[in-house]
């Protein structure tokens, strides 16, 4: 009876013990100060995380000097420009028209990058992904080999708007060039002009350069140019000052800049609006060139034309 009414007792001690080294090494009642330290600290580190996400993202879209990508295909030196010529599925005659005109073909076609100038015809996707109208595109290509075509993108008339964001985002990404170039596939160009223009701003950031224009904002439907947000004009209803969608060229850090921010840049209606409503938030340097009006003078100035349509 003795040992064991001695053993209850140890064990108590024991447990005793055991329940003040644990009381003891509770932590002890945080104060507000310490709270927001603690709330401070974990704010720095998620900034840091943050900052790290950002500079990643940076290095993968060229930002930084002499940041080159492993996927480039082209040779080091930096391209004159990407030149992009919007077509469709219904438009082959369109294309052979091109080629058989101011479109290099072949060889000439890889002398002209040579030269620093790629240009593609650029399509999207069919709707019903691998139908006849996606292996015509595909068989075509494979015999012309000048194609760019946007695997993401679903090729459609009302889709316009989203296809130039499909197309400087990814261009940017496939090539590092000075410029990038959306042209139609309905004009005729003068492509050593349009490269002399190039060359002649080589180097400038920031650059919208098109046949600038504005006007009216058509509001009812059904109507030629309809704007289904034709409300957010203002009571005027007159559009803001952009390039006309026929041709019009974007500074690297300005494709970039699509690339970066596509998924939350609002589209119109049509694409040379949609573009000239993203350059409105941006530092963009417009630069309004009457050589690239569609093959008309503007107020008597005498100019060579880049392209007729």
């Amino acid at each position: 009876m003795k040992i064991r009414l001695w053993q209850d007792a140890e064990n108590r001690t024991l447990l005793a013990n055991l329940l003040k080294k644990n009381m003891e090494q509770r932590p002890k009642v945080l104060t507000v100060e310490d709270k927001l330290m603690v709330l401070g600290c974990k704010d720095l580190e998620k900034r840091i995380v943050e900052a790290e996400m950002d500079l990643t993202l940076a290095k993968n879209q060229g930002f930084l000097k002499n940041q080159l990508r492993q996927s480039e295909s082209f040779s080091e030196k930096k391209l004159l420009a990407v030149i992009g010529v919007y077509t469709g599925f219904g438009s082959y005659l369109k294309r052979q028209t091109s080629r058989g005109s101011w479109m290099p073909r072949g060889d000439a076609l890889k002398k002209l990058e040579e030269r620093g100038v790629v240009v593609r015809f650029v399509i999207g996707r069919s709707a019903n992904r691998g139908d006849s109208l996606d292996r015509h595109i595909d068989e075509e290509n494979h015999r012309t080999k000048d194609f760019f075509i946007l695997e993401g993108h679903e090729e459609a008339q009302e889709e316009l708007p989203k296809k130039v964001k499909f197309f400087f985002s990814t261009a940017v990404q496939n090539w590092d060039a000075e410029f990038y170039v959306k042209v139609n596939d309905n004009i005729d160009i003068d492509l050593e002009g349009l490269i002399g223009l190039l060359e002649h701003r080589r180097g400038q950031d920031s650059a919208y350069v098109g046949c600038m224009k504005s006007g009216e904002v058509v509001s009812e439907e059904g109507k030629d140019w309809y704007e289904p947000d034709w409300w957010k004009f203002g009571d005027e209803k007159s559009y803001f000052q952009h390039a006309s969608g026929s041709l019009f060229i974007l500074s690297k850090n300005l494709a970039q800049y699509i690339n970066v921010n596509s998924a939350s840049l609002k589209t119109y209606a049509y694409d040379d609006t949609s573009v000239g409503s993203w350059m409105m938030g941006v530092k963009a340097t417009y630069i309004d060139d009457n050589r690239l009006c569609c093959g008309s003078i503007r107020q008597g100035e005498l100019a060579s034309i880049i392209y007729s349509c």
